[in-house]
């Protein structure tokens, strides 16, 4: 049972409990700090598998 089992129903009771707990002026916040994690951790991960790249490939040697 994983995220992707979740569904519409349960994303729209995760949302309300999210609202109840921080209120509707903290959500922009959230989600901006939220949405900056994620472009963080996705530039992050993308510098990670570009260095594996280079460094698996075989260096040319100049003659």
């Amino acid at each position: 049972m994983g995220l992707s089992s979740i569904g519409i129903p349960g994303l729209i009771i995760i949302l309300v409990i999210v609202l109840i707990i921080f209120g509707p002026k903290k959500l922009p916040e959230i989600g901006g700090a939220f949405g900056k994690t994620l472009s963080e951790f996705k530039r992050s991960t993308k510098g990670v598998l570009d260095d594996e790249d280079t460094t698996s490939m075989p260096e040319k040697k100049s003659e």
